[in-house]
This record gives structure tokens, C-alpha cells and sequence, in this order.
């Protein structure tokens, strides 16, 4: 444990941050498989629906620099993509 008083500070706010980006990790993943399961059951309605609701979660989570622009990217190039499987 830190004995310096702007070390015990940067712990505590590291934490903090650390659980914020935990939660918006987690809404992504709860998106993606929220997703998933519409294709799964092949209605494309309800998957076009949470796919635009996805792909806002990952945008979202870009913006605050919880994930990086290329791996927002690439999951949002995935989920176009099964998508697309189901649309045919």
C-alpha cells in the first residue's frame, strides 16, 4: 500500500476507473450476445434491431477510450456480418 498521499490517490482513482470500464465492457458484451441470440433464432427484426442497439454500445465504449477503435471496428464488422447470414 502506497504511503504517499498522491499515490493512495491515484490507487483510489484507478479503481474507480477501473470498475467504470468493467460496466461498459460488460454492456458490450451483454449487447453482443443479446445480438447473437436474435440471429440464432433467425429473426431478422429483432436482430436489426439490436444490432443498431450494438453497435451504439460499441461506440459508445470507443468514445470513452474503453476499447480501441480498431477492435470496436472489428466487432461491429462481425455483427454486420452474421447479420447478413440471416438476411439472405
Amino acid at each position: 500500500m502506497p504511503n504517499i498521499k498522491s499515490a493512495i490517490k491515484r490507487v483510489n482513482v484507478n479503481k474507480k476507473k477501473n470498475a467504470e470500464n468493467k460496466a461498459v465492457k460488460s454492456q458490450i458484451n451483454t449487447a453482443i450476445k443479446k445480438f447473437k441470440m436474435a440471429v440464432a433464432e433467425k429473426d431478422v427484426e429483432k436482430a436489426t434491431a439490436l444490432f443498431s442497439e450494438a453497435v451504439s454500445v460499441i461506440d459508445s465504449a470507443t468514445s470513452k477510450n474503453v476499447i480501441h477503435k480498431n477492435n470496436a471496428s472489428r466487432k461491429q464488422a462481425r455483427l454486420a456480418k452474421l447479420l447478413e447470414t440471416i438476411k439472405k
